[in-house]
């Protein structure tokens, strides 16, 4: 038998915990004694505490640990709750490491300062171009809160054509401010280049981007949550060279293979043309 503290050693948890645990009943003692009231362990019950601890750090709550430990949930039940809790972790995980590409991409920024290249920016015309398109809000336009709100549209968009037979090209995205004071939230426009043959129907939108005459381009290669170096590369070159920027730029995916670190895309700022004689 092992004291309350000699346990606590084993079992790498604090003598505080093992207290509430008693009190909730989760893992009650042994042995108390009853005249000191001193708790006293078994080795055997470490077993139990691993368990414990496990489907705490799984993101159960006590109630939930203490039901599954005491086969209060049958399988099925505890199948879907370990498979729900899964979902949640991976969602997390990815969460996490959009965050960190977006900071390695602030700290690419912050070691390019003073050095972008100005011969990656090309100066063209944008043709008029038809697009199927789902659209939704997200509340900012960081690739934080873009992200979330593009990747299922895309998905939901490219299953309603595949359906419908209709047959599209590259990805285009583009962006507007929420109309009548929606501060910084932005109207997301998640498109698939279609033919002209192709026409609005209840499963999606389709719209004619009409033609810019003139827009500044910028390649940049890698996952869309660290486009924040590419984006500002295009605002140095807007500042260098004098040109005001219209609007948001759009988004052209001219690579999307699975693997999103080896992604293309075109970023297209349309620009107001310069006064003459300005």
């Amino acid at each position: 038998m092992f004291s309350i503290g000699d346990f606590a050693r084993h079992g790498r948890v604090s003598v505080r915990m093992l207290r509430h645990y008693d009190a909730i009943g989760l893992l009650r003692p042994a042995h108390v004694d009853p005249r000191t009231g001193y708790r006293f362990y078994a080795a055997g019950q470490l077993a139990r505490l691993n368990r414990v601890i496990a489907l705490k750090d799984l993101g159960f709550n006590l109630q939930q640990v203490g039901a599954i430990l005491d086969e209060r949930v049958d399988v099925p039940e505890l199948r879907g709750m370990l498979r729900l809790r899964r979902a949640e972790l991976a969602a997390s995980m990815a969460a996490e490491a959009a965050r960190l590409a977006q900071v390695e991409a602030r700290l690419r920024s912050i070691e390019s300062e003073g050095r972008m290249p100005a011969q990656d920016v090309v100066v063209k015309p944008l043709p008029v171009i038809r697009v199927a398109e789902l659209g939704a809000v997200a509340e900012g336009y960081e690739p934080e809160h873009i992200g979330p709100v593009i990747q299922p549209l895309y998905e939901e968009l490219c299953r309603r054509l595949e359906a419908a037979g209709v047959g599209f090209g590259p990805g285009l995205a583009y962006y507007e401010a929420v109309p009548d004071g929606g501060g910084e939230a932005v109207v997301v426009h998640a498109g698939m280049v279609v033919g002209p043959e192709v026409t609005t129907t209840a499963a999606f939108t389709v719209v004619d981007l009409p033609a810019v005459e003139e827009a500044a381009a910028i390649v940049h290669h890698g996952s869309m949550d660290a486009v924040t170096t590419t984006g500002q590369m295009l605002a140095h070159w807007l500042d260098a060279n004098e040109r005001e920027a219209v609007g948001y730029t759009r988004e052209l995916y001219l690579e999307c293979p699975d693997d999103r670190d080896k992604w293309v895309t075109e970023l297209q700022q349309p620009l107001r043309r310069p006064e003459a004689g300005g």
